[in-house]
């Protein structure tokens, strides 16, 4: 009844709300993600996106469709790796970026080894800046990460907004420093917070550094400062900081996924992890922002 082409193009509108974005990551010209999204609408009989000329939002049957659209590609894919009698070997090296520890991703990575056990799947968790040099070293295969400011390259898996977050209620003296909670070089995140504060010519201070993103929330949650931090991801007993505080605006932030440059098997199990990913993208923020997916 539903197109698994049709349902792909859906999982990237939804996780991108963009038509434009999801052409650019589908390969596809833009007017095929309309056909396709307008006739999954038909095969429903539903609305799945509220759209106008400036943003696309999911309806309530768009949520509900989340859920059925992933079960049905999954049921696909195993489908079609059985009957083709394909079972995936090799070294997979995979590398997330520590934006993704407190999310659902290895659920995800569960049932990518459930389906693959004959693939020995290696996971790096790191700064997305460390992350680019090992892949470019060629010590990564796959990378689930930020994209550099100024970057085009690598797959979109979605877009989002950084935003200031602290502990509820902290409050910035607007005549002295602002206190900075940070990743250490090559911290994307960091190098944009900085960036900001310069341009507006606020002055800062670092707060505290930590490598690790659970040592962040910690020192955030004891009120030592704020951070720069993507808005589908805030972790819990953290908010964003009102705009009464006068802190500039960070811009937006794209997360992508790269690939390396080997071939053979472990080409063969990127490529799966990926559609992996893909199909269950939206996971990694809905369920962070307490909208728990079907």
């Amino acid at each position: 009844m539903y197109d698994p082409a049709q349902l792909r193009t859906f999982l990237a509108v939804a996780q991108t709300l963009s038509f434009t974005a999801a052409a650019r990551r589908l390969g596809v010209r833009q007017s095929t993600v309309s056909q396709h999204v307008r006739r999954l609408e038909d095969a429903t009989g539903r609305q799945l996106f509220a759209r106008d000329t400036h943003r696309v939002d999911l309806t309530a049957d768009g949520e509900a469709m989340l859920g059925f659209a992933r079960t049905i590609l999954e049921a696909h894919e195993r489908a079609s790796a059985y009957f083709t009698g394909t079972r995936l070997r090799g070294r997979l090296r995979f590398g997330a970026s520590e934006d993704f520890v407190q999310t659902r991703l290895p659920e995800i990575l569960q049932t990518f080894r459930r389906d693959h056990p004959e693939v020995e799947l290696e996971l790096t968790v790191e700064l997305s800046g460390t992350l680019h040099r090992q892949l470019e070293a060629g010590r990564l295969d796959l990378v689930l990460a930020k994209r550099r400011a100024g970057d085009t390259h690598g797959q979109l898996v979605w877009q989002d907004a950084l935003v200031w977050i602290g502990a509820p209620g902290l409050r910035l003296d607007p005549d002295r420093p602002v206190p900075l909670v940070v990743f250490p070089p090559p911290g994307i995140t960091r190098a944009r917070a900085l960036e900001v504060l310069e341009e507006q010519g606020r002055s800062w201070r670092i707060a505290c550094t930590s490598g690790s993103l659970s040592g962040l929330v910690a020192a955030a949650h004891a009120g030592l400062g704020v951070m720069a931090h993507t808005r589908g991801l805030v972790p819990r007993g953290l908010e964003p900081v009102p705009g009464r505080a006068g802190l500039p605006e960070l811009g937006g932030v794209d997360f992508v996924l790269l690939h390396g440059r080997r071939r053979g098997g472990a080409k063969q199990a990127a490529d799966a992890l990926a559609t992996a990913i893909l199909a269950g993208g939206d996971r990694l923020i809905r369920a962070v922002r307490g909208r728990e997916p079907a």
